[in-house]
């Protein structure tokens, strides 16, 4: 695997600030909330809610790649309309323990053994029904869909949603960590989708920058697309 920085691994340099990834359709709120946590008032003073998320204890506002991906998978979960996150913790340290790897949302691991011990420990903790249980698991399957892994199991390409019909969602913009420092690009090419953005505000149409770029035009609506309008789930 290449690596940006001598012989750490991309994937879990922590390069992201919480602003940077509105393209997940994730609440920033939300995202603090995963992997920072948050203080909340209760009648005899404030609880700590802690994160879901493990991040780097060295720059604990920063995420990871690997994070980015562990975020987008839990976005599946949360979609589910009787989330509770302290079983959703549950259920995540039972994934842990089963599958004994670090970070196992983000592994293929968890897309091949996984998914079903989820659905199927979660289920059991919010006593859902097998209607529940299946939106649950199309929804996570949904969203693994948009994730590649390298051989050694672990995600190395992330394809964030660019529309709200999240089924068959092109794949054009990624997230790479070896590529443009991990920045949002359209697959393929390296080209970041904030500097098309950057110059379709300033101006410049679909048609002069396919043409600049080299690169069609789907591709460049896509990236603008996925820039100017992230849902937030």
């Amino acid at each position: 695997m290449s690596t940006l920085y001598s012989k750490i691994d991309s994937r879990h340099i922590p390069i992201y600030s919480i602003q940077d990834t509105a393209y997940l359709r994730i609440p920033a709120s939300t995202i603090r909330s995963w992997t920072i946590g948050h203080r909340y008032t209760v009648k005899s003073g404030s609880n700590f809610f802690a994160p879901l998320i493990e991040i780097s204890p060295a720059k604990p506002y920063l995420l990871s790649f690997t994070n980015l991906v562990e975020i987008h998978v839990l976005r599946a979960i949360r979609q589910h309309h009787k989330i509770q996150l302290y079983k959703v913790r549950t259920a995540l340290d039972f994934i842990d323990a089963e599958l004994k790897v670090a970070h196992p949302l983000a592994t293929q691991q968890f897309s091949t053994d996984g998914i079903d011990l989820f659905v199927e420990h979660y289920g059991a903790l919010i006593q859902a029904n097998q209607a529940e249980l299946h939106q649950l698991e199309l929804a996570i399957h949904t969203h693994i869909q948009r994730i590649e892994a390298d051989d050694q199991g672990l995600a190395i390409k992330l394809y964030p949603f660019t529309r709200s019909h999240e089924e068959n969602n092109p794949r054009i913009v990624v997230v790479d960590p070896r590529i443009a420092f991990g920045r949002l690009t359209i697959d393929g090419t390296g080209i970041a989708t904030s500097i098309l953005k950057e110059r379709y505000s300033a101006g410049d149409s679909i048609d002069e920058l396919a043409a600049d770029y080299e690169c069609d035009r789907l591709s460049i609506e896509e990236a603008i697309r996925c820039e100017l309008s992230p849902i937030a789930a």
